[in-house]
C-alpha cells in the first residue's frame, strides 16, 4: 500500500468470462470526483494495477463504487501465481518467491499457494516471465492481460506488414 496514504474505499470490479460472473473488492483511497487510488494488487481483476487511478462511480449494488475505467496508469504490471506447493520455506514455491522477490516483485497472497504479485515500472515484464517459465506452477497476466498483449502483438503487426507493403 501507499506509504503517503491510507485508504478509505473499496472499489468493486466485476470480471465476467464464459463460466462466471465474479466480483472483487480492491482497497483505494479516495480523491475526489469518483477517482480512487488502488491501494493492493488485484486476484481476479485484468488490466488494472497497484496505484493505477481509477473512475469509480456509486452504486446502490453492494453499496460499493463500481470501477468503471482506468484513468491513469501507474506504471505497475500485475501477474498472478499459482504454486503447485505452498509458499513455505524450503519448497520450489518459496525459491521462486524470493527470486521475484529479488527482482523487486511485491505481493499478496490469497491463500498459500495463489499469490498476486506487483511488477515495478522500472522492472522488465519479460524478466518475470523468463524467471517463471517452466516452473512448476500456473502463472497468468493479470495486467497487461493476455487479450491486451495479443491486442498489442497484432496491432504492432499489422503495422509492420502496412509498412512493409507501402515500402514497396
Amino acid at each position: 500500500m501507499s506509504e503517503e496514504s491510507i485508504p478509505d474505499s473499496k472499489v468493486l470490479f466485476r470480471t465476467i468470462t464464459d463460466d462466471s460472473d465474479d466480483t472483487e473488492t480492491l482497497w483505494a483511497t479516495s480523491l475526489g470526483n469518483d477517482l480512487y487510488r488502488l491501494e493492493n494488487s488485484p486476484f481476479y481483476a485484468y488490466d488494472v494495477s497497484w496505484e493505477d487511478i481509477v473512475l469509480a462511480p456509486p452504486q446502490t449494488e453492494q453499496n460499493y463504487p463500481h470501477f468503471e475505467k482506468v484513468i491513469e496508469k501507474s506504471g505497475n504490471r500485475t501477474i498472478r501465481v499459482f504454486f503447485d506447493s505452498p509458499l513455505e520455506e524450503g519448497s520450489k514455491s518459496f525459491e521462486v518467491n524470493a527470486r521475484l522477490n529479488d527482482l523487486g516483485c511485491t505481493y499478496e497472497g490469497l491463500n498459500p499457494r495463489f499469490m498476486s504479485y506487483n511488477i515495478p515500472p522500472e522492472i522488465e515484464l519479460q524478466q518475470v516471465v523468463d524467471l517463471l517459465s517452466g516452473q512448476p506452477l500456473k502463472w497468468e497476466y493479470g495486467d497487461p492481460s493476455y487479450a491486451t498483449l495479443q491486442s498489442a502483438n497484432s496491432k504492432a503487426t499489422n503495422k509492420t506488414l502496412i509498412e512493409r507493403i507501402f515500402r514497396r
